[in-house]
């Protein structure tokens, strides 16, 4: 299992998934294909887990415990923000033909480190012991490829009809 180092990801809409490249560009790099049940699923219980493991969340008031852990959030998004730098396309583009199907995503708590792991269907994976600040900044990036999928909206619906009177003529459609 290489060391994670790295994260990138970048939804593919021919793939309909999120690529996840792992230390792109570099000797160790690793990548795999991330399905939109495995990362709604994760997005689903991290944000529950996330707010469990939150030592600053749980001593405050009931109440309250929302508006603490979207600030702890707010606070290790600003944190991380000086990490952040673009991957070449050329190095995602190989990352992409190399990729493997994901098919466990695994993240736990160490104290004051997680464990996350990424295994895939051929064997490969990759696992690193981030803070809580960059365990939030990857799942904060995770989450901006959902919306640049559109994987969290429900289908469109249609308009719904204004209300008619009963005893009004009903209208027709072929």
């Amino acid at each position: 299992m290489r060391a994670l180092k790295t994260v990138t990801f970048v939804y593919d809409t021919k793939e309909d998934r999120i690529l996840a490249a792992i230390n792109a560009g570099h000797p160790e790099a690793w990548s795999c294909w991330l399905t939109r049940r495995l990362v709604l699923t994760l997005l689903e219980r991290a944000a529950e887990f996330i707010s469990s493991t939150s030592a600053l969340a749980q001593r405050a008031p009931a109440d309250f415990r929302g508006e603490f852990v979207a600030f702890e959030r707010d606070a290790a998004i600003a944190k991380t923000a000086g990490a952040m730098s673009n991957t070449p396309a050329d190095v995602l583009k190989s990352s992409a033909t190399a990729a493997e199907l994901a098919e466990r995503l695994t993240i736990s708590n160490l104290g004051d480190r997680f464990r996350l792991e990424l295994c895939g269907q051929s064997g490969g994976g990759a696992g690193g012991a981030p803070t809580r600040a960059e365990l939030q900044r990857i799942l904060q990036m995770l989450q901006a490829e959902v919306a640049k999928a559109g994987w969290l909206f429900a289908p469109a619906k249609s308009q719904a009809a204004p209300a008619t009177d009963a005893t009004a003529p009903k209208p027709v459609r072929h």
